[in-house]
């Protein structure tokens, strides 16, 4: 690649970059004075969790995205062909997604709980925390309808086809770490990643965004609706309040056998599938092979191409600083 292509590339990466730092910016300020704004008016609202929560996220999807998707047009895209994917396919490819998305988790987790170990005090986020809270309906409404449909437009679709000409891994790759800052907790970096980069891949083979829209659309139900609904059903968080008091925890379970035996079996369920889903991803390891686009940057240069430039930089360190501030607070 000679040094002119090298400099396009840069220029190329720099502005995309710069695009996301800039709506970065729009998300940030219309939140901030939507909640100013809410104080100002009526600040009773923020102590409920329903309402902080639509009165944080919902100006982001129907006003911030649609915004920054504007500034992110800008910058020239490719076309990527589109493949059809079978129903069995789809339904292979959620086992596989799942299972990577329930390791990930589990890492996530772990790196958490070490480092608030290291500093005293639990790792808390306070996005998470409000979200265990809501209606389901509201749920719905945020997690599974709007933020699939805002988050797979624009950190795969959009992102992906301006920067597939110059290889699929690199496209992926870059998705699947956009993606996990854009969600500024260490807690969810981990898994926010590795999806990323799983629905990354399946956008790349398949050009359609509406396979990873849905499988998005499953993954956010089965988490923050179903399994919540669940165990608020079965009474599980009651019961290990009780775990200290024996006498208690015995009637206590018998009282609420049927709800507990749902809620184990549904456990069973999900790890049944997370491990059905790691066979797969085993079984169909060298399938997962990515292709070079028309403009190939090389192993040497690609990371300062890519990552070493003035609009990356400002979004990737943004977004770090958030992830550091979220551990320390």
């Amino acid at each position: 690649m000679e040094m002119e292509q090298l400099k396009q590339a840069k220029h190329h990466f720099s502005k995309l970059g710069l695009m996301y730092f800039l709506g970065t910016l729009i998300i940030t300020g219309i939140q901030l004075a939507g909640i100013i704004l809410i104080q100002q008016l009526s600040p009773d609202i923020l102590q409920d969790n329903n309402l902080y929560l639509i009165s944080a996220m919902l100006p982001m999807y129907i006003i911030s995205m649609p915004l920054m998707a504007l500034l992110i047009r800008t910058v020239p895209a490719s076309h990527i062909k589109k493949r059809r994917m079978s129903a069995g396919q789809w339904i292979l490819a959620f086992m596989m997604c799942y299972a990577v998305m329930y390791l990930s988790n589990i890492i996530g987790n772990l790196i958490t709980t070490l480092i608030g170990a290291a500093k005293g005090e639990p790792v808390t986020n306070a996005i998470v925390e409000v979200a265990s809270g809501i209606s389901p309906l509201v749920s719905m409404l945020m997690m599974v309808l709007l933020a699939p449909i805002a988050e797979e437009l624009i950190f795969r679709k959009m992102l992906i086809d301006r920067v597939v000409r110059y290889g699929e891994g690199c496209a992926v790759l870059l998705s699947g770490v956009m993606f996990g800052l854009f969600h500024g907790n260490l807690n969810q970096f981990a898994y926010a990643f590795t999806l990323g980069v799983f629905f990354g891949f399946i956008y790349v083979k398949t050009g359609k965004i509406i396979y990873t829209i849905f499988m998005h659309m499953v993954v956010n139900f089965l988490g923050s609706v179903v399994s919540l609904l669940l165990l608020r059903f079965s009474g599980y968080e009651q019961m290990m309040n009780l775990m200290n008091t024996p006498e208690a925890i015995i009637p206590y379970v018998m009282d609420h056998l049927v709800q507990l035996s749902i809620f184990f079996l549904y456990l069973i369920a999900v790890l049944g599938v997370t491990i059905a889903g790691i066979v797969l991803l085993i079984v169909n390891a060298k399938k997962f092979t990515t292709y070079p686009g028309e403009i190939e940057i090389p192993g040497r240069s690609r990371f300062s191409v890519i990552f070493l430039n003035v609009g990356m930089i400002l979004f990737c360190v943004y977004w770090i600083i958030q992830i550091i501030l979220q551990l320390f607070q």
